[in-house]
């Protein structure tokens, strides 16, 4: 069984959970951005929770099945034809999936029973857009191969979620370069407004600039996924799905691992803001 692609959307890519344990290599996970919209899609059609499904950025994807099939579309709100999101649907043969253009959160997962089936590279099937690993971005035309369907069938016929915050506030704890800054205070006293000039690798903030009290150069460390690195304009960059391994500006702080299912669904022109994720009688802010 295959997907043929009729419209790409505005950008849409293959996923799974990622290629831990290749950082010394210069290798980061990549993987799905929303973790867990991503393993709700693969639950709703009986998937394992690492199958590999499509990450559509703001809808606008448009498949056809060459034959029967089950479906699910989780994340960003969008409209759904035919079905509905956080749901099963049953797709026949020439049958096609249109997403619209979402209307709340950014990225949306579509999962096909059975995963989609392309060749994995160092062990998973995500596509990297920094590392240039995985397959490429989809594009009209293409045929995306299904594979097997699992033994066990979709336990869940539907599976409502909460709406998505309009201004989220996001868990950090402290980075290991927060002394280079004249005030690490602000950072949590700061609405920040998300760039455009945002991808998988990072979410650029737009907001005013941290100072700093150290100018000299920082040779380049090791980095995790929610570091909020901060470059000589002093605006926060938060490290998502295809975040380098390194960085060399100073990292101030970290969001907590949970939250950045959350990060994955900001928009361009959205707020946000940072909270500690520590006790106030342990707080080191």
């Amino acid at each position: 069984m295959k997907l043929e692609v009729v419209r790409p959307g505005f950008s849409t890519t293959v996923q799974d959970l990622g290629r831990p344990g290749h950082a010394a290599l210069g290798v980061g996970r990549s993987g799905a951005a929303d973790r867990g919209s991503f393993r709700l899609a693969n639950r709703l059609v009986g998937n394992p929770a690492g199958a590999a499904a499509l990450e559509v950025t703001l809808g606008g994807l448009v498949l056809r099945a060459s034959g029967l099939t089950t479906v699910a579309v989780t994340g960003a709100l969008c409209p759904v034809s035919p079905g509905g999101m956080n749901a099963p649907i049953t797709l026949w043969p020439g049958d096609e999936l249109a997403l619209g253009t979402a209307s709340a959160g950014l990225r949306c997962y579509v999962a096909v029973r059975g995963g989609i089936d392309v060749a994995p590279v160092l062990g998973s099937r995500a596509t990297d857009t920094l590392g240039k690993l995985g397959p490429p971005p989809l594009a009209a035309g293409m045929l995306l191969p299904v594979g097997p369907a699992p033994r066990a069938f979709p336990v869940v016929d539907l599976a409502p979620r909460a709406a998505l915050p309009s201004a989220p506030v996001l868990r950090v704890t402290p980075g290991p370069r927060r002394d280079w800054f004249a005030s690490p205070d602000e950072l949590l006293s700061t609405v920040y407004t998300v760039s455009p000039d945002s991808d998988r690798v990072g979410i650029r903030l737009t907001g005013p600039p941290l100072g700093r009290v150290r100018h000299d150069e920082l040779p380049s460390e090791a980095c995790v996924p929610g570091s909020l690195q901060v470059p000589p304009s002093g605006r926060p960059i938060l490290f998502h799905a295809d975040h380098p391994t390194t960085g060399g500006y100073p990292v101030i702080a970290v969001v907590e691992e949970d939250d950045l299912d959350l990060a994955a669904q900001l928009r361009p022109g959205q707020t946000v803001r940072f909270r500690s994720s520590r006790p106030p009688a342990t707080r080191r802010w």
